[in-house]
């Protein structure tokens, strides 16, 4: 389900009555992959409620340069809220996802690859409400960078 950050909050009281876990990730999911498809699984296995924090097509401008995003936001969110893995797929607007870590307060905070814990955005907010903080498995030889050079050629 694709929601915004504010209807997720009132969901998230009903999540916390039936005491369930909830993990956030995120990222611009530009064009998903088999990387992408076994880091979700990944992290949907921590917990029982996967939330996908998507970067906006500006903030994905600013963070990958001219060019990018190939996909628009809401194709990129649809795409993902049809994976069995991801329950709910929020867009943030914002360089970092650190205002809807906040609003949101996951159990699970996770980040792809060798992300040291203090370098993922929102560890702070996550760890001070108790929760987890996890870098998890890097699929190698898959990028959307990648792909994308691979289509120039």
């Amino acid at each position: 389900m694709i929601l915004t950050a504010e209807d997720f909050k009132i969901k998230r009281e009903e999540l916390r009555k039936q005491n369930k876990k909830i993990v956030f990730t995120n990222g611009c999911f530009d064009i998903l992959h088999k990387g992408h498809a076994a880091y979700l699984n990944q992290a949907k296995s921590l917990g029982d409620v996967l939330i996908v924090g998507v970067n906006s097509d500006r903030s994905v401008k600013v963070l990958k340069g001219e060019g990018r995003p190939v996909n628009n936001e809401n194709d990129r969110a649809f795409l993902l809220d049809n994976l069995k893995s991801v329950d709910y797929v929020i867009i943030f607007d914002e360089d970092t996802p650190y205002n809807l870590i906040g609003k949101l307060l996951p159990d699970y905070l996770v980040k792809g690859g060798d992300w040291k814990e203090e370098d993922i955005v929102g560890w702070d907010i996550v760890k001070a409400n108790g929760g987890k903080v996890m870098s998890l498995q890097f699929v190698d030889n898959y990028s959307t960078t990648g792909i994308i050079n691979k289509m120039k050629q």
